[in-house]
């Protein structure tokens, strides 16, 4: 009888509920941590994707200028890089991001070295990369990179189409090949030509539809749309930055 009444103890005696306690607290921290995790994913690759767009700006337009096939040749260590990324678990996320950057380099390389006073080849040859990034996506692979390079060329699109509205080509000619001395005034003559309540309206508009593009995909959890923001956002921020000092010359 004793010991019956023993073995009856010694289950009641290990419970406890400090024991039921950490266990819950165990997967409560679980739970939060992993919301957090992707959380930080996500602002990251958003970041990832504004500094990518930034960084031909201020890198590759003066490269581009006097090295163009320097620049162009980096095209290759970019996709290098990307596929190097991309074959580790680790890493995969970032090969994709820079492998949909590449294609943004090589079509900043060929036009911006060669091209530049054919404001009519510009958005072809921006658009070089899109049917591989189409296939790729097609294949469900390079969803991050593939998006980024969706959301930049999008907005180049956009602002294209409202160089095109305002009858800006024959300035963005001459400020390709003008003397550097003489371009904030062509500047200035585009700025005036924008003067206008019907420019003004159409830019607004433009501006607040790509603001909006931009914005609504934060509401997703997935990866790649986070990177379509960003290359949307920053590259929108960009060309209003360009519009904004030509009103300043």
């Amino acid at each position: 009888m004793l010991r019956r009444i023993k073995n009856l103890r010694e289950p009641l005696l290990s419970f406890s509920p400090s024991s039921q306690s950490s266990d819950h607290d165990g997967s409560a921290l679980i739970g939060l941590a992993l919301p957090q995790a992707l959380i930080a994913a996500r602002v990251k690759v958003w970041a990832a994707a504004i500094f990518l767009v930034v960084v031909p700006v201020f890198f590759q337009a003066p490269l581009v200028r006097s090295l163009p096939w320097l620049s162009l040749g980096m095209t290759g260590a970019w996709l290098l890089a990307g596929r190097y990324l991309s074959a580790r678990p680790a890493t995969r996320l970032w090969g994709d991001l820079i492998t949909g950057f590449s294609w943004t380099w090589l079509a900043g390389s060929l036009y911006w070295g060669w091209l530049r006073a054919e404001p009519l080849w510009h958005l072809p040859v921006e658009a070089l990369g899109f049917p591989i990034v189409v296939t790729l996506l097609a294949q469900g692979r390079s969803r991050v990179g593939g998006y980024f390079f969706l959301g930049s060329l999008l907005v180049t699109a956009v602002t294209e189409i409202y160089i095109y509205w305002s009858d800006l080509l024959p300035m963005w000619r001459q400020v390709m090949i003008t003397d550097p001395d003489w371009v904030p005034v062509v500047l200035r003559q585009a700025a005036t030509s924008l003067q206008t309540s019907v420019s003004f309206s159409r830019g607004i508009l433009i501006a607040l539809g790509l603001l909006t593009v931009g914005i609504l995909p934060l509401q997703s959890k997935q990866l790649c749309w986070w990177a379509f923001s960003g290359a949307v956002l920053s590259t929108l921020i960009v060309d209003l930055l360009f519009w904004g000092s030509a009103f300043c010359f």
